[in-house]
């Protein structure tokens, strides 16, 4: 299921749903966060982009998974690989961090909730969705290395 698409590795398809949609989420939880009067307004729609992204994770790592097992890495790219790897099975735990707690966040707006509880969910929310970027930013530019770093005009390879 995770291995090839039309003869595609489908890693190379989902892993640029990840790349968009988790750093849009976490813009978008950033946003509801910080300004309390576009919760109500955007916090569903947030709350499905984010959906999307968390789902779309583990699609990517599976698909990674697979991918690796049929290629034949060696040397500094199976490194490359390899730290890729160890950084993108973290992706998770940030970005189900981030999607919990802008549900919790568009929960309370719903049940009009505000006070020291709200500001506290917003601002861990903020936190999550920080850390969910940078884990796939780190991620990403760790995956493109290994792709590409041995493509495009470096003899670190030969």
């Amino acid at each position: 299921m995770f291995d090839t698409v039309l003869g595609l590795p489908v890693h190379a398809l989902v892993v640029h749903a990840v790349v968009v949609l988790v750093p849009l989420s976490a813009l978008g939880v950033v946003a509801i966060s910080l300004v309390p009067r576009w919760r109500e307004r955007y916090g569903v729609l947030v709350l499905l982009l984010s959906t999307a992204a968390l789902v779309m994770v583990p699609v990517a790592t599976q698909s990674g998974d697979r991918l690796e097992e049929r290629i034949d890495a060696g040397g500094v790219v199976a490194r490359q690989i390899e730290e890729h790897r160890e950084i993108a099975g973290l992706v998770l735990w940030p970005t189900l961090a981030m999607w919990v707690l802008a549900a919790v966040l568009v929960l309370l707006t719903r049940q009009k909730r505000g006070g020291t509880a709200v500001r506290l969910v917003a601002g861990l929310a903020v936190v999550a969705a920080l850390l969910a970027g940078a884990a796939v930013v780190r991620a990403g530019h760790l995956g493109s290395t290994a792709v590409w770093s041995c493509t495009i005009g470096s003899d670190a390879c030969t």
